[in-house]
């Protein structure tokens, strides 16, 4: 027994990965691909682990209408569209065609194309464009922190009782806790989680995971 979540050496992540999700070849390649094309922007993908963690999720909720806010190269989508139902459909918001035509390829590859659709633009006006009524099992918020409130304030409304909200990076690789957090991202990211924790409209928690990973539960 503990009170305190397990601190992960590589050798134990290592461990965790091959254990509980370890990658196909599809997102092998995937992963392995960005590292090498996109050695400054690696970061911004989401761990192995929290892919399967995010397919299971899906499937457990029956998810049939997802949107992600942040594509990048992909793995999070498929991560997603996997764990949709039959018929389900995954709606992606990005501003990069860039990193978004190597998602392209992965999706074609994993046979996800023909339930994935891109949106191409800033999420803050393209949103918008998704119907206003309730209807959403489950959102990926994973873009700029600073519009973190902005994409929140669109997607709760949107959300069935029951539907899930995920957001990545909410422990900012620990920096949340500074006294001084000197960038914007990590003090706007400060503000979110205060606001999501005041948000009566959600139950939420925030799990160690990865980078954080807040699940928000719409009331």
């Amino acid at each position: 027994m503990t009170k305190e979540t397990l601190a992960l050496s590589p050798a134990l992540h290592d461990y965790v990965v091959a254990n509980g999700s370890a990658p196909d070849d599809i997102v092998r390649d995937l992963i392995d691909e960005t590292a090498r094309v996109l050695p400054a922007d690696q970061g911004m993908q989401i761990a192995p682990e929290q892919a399967g963690f995010m397919t299971l999720l899906a499937r457990i909720i029956g998810a049939r209408q997802a949107v992600e806010i942040g594509t990048f190269t992909g793995l999070s989508s498929i991560a997603i569209a996997r764990g949709l139902a039959d018929g389900g459909r995954l709606t992606c918001f990005d501003v990069s065609d860039e990193f978004t035509s190597i998602a392209r390829r992965y999706w074609k590859r994993a046979g996800l194309d023909d339930r994935i659709e891109l949106r191409i633009g800033p999420a803050a006006e393209t949103l918008p464009t998704l119907p206003d009524e309730p209807h959403l099992d489950l959102a990926f918020i994973d873009a700029d922190k600073t519009g973190y409130l902005t994409y929140w304030e669109a997607l709760v409304p949107r959300m069935r009782p029951g539907g899930l909200i995920l957001v990545d990076n909410v422990l900012r690789h620990g920096h949340i806790i500074d006294a001084d957090p000197g960038d914007a991202g990590t003090i706007a990211m400060i503000e979110f989680n205060r606001y999501v924790l005041a948000d009566d409209r959600v139950e939420s928690v925030l799990l160690p995971l990865a980078d954080g990973l807040t699940i928000a539960r719409r009331r």
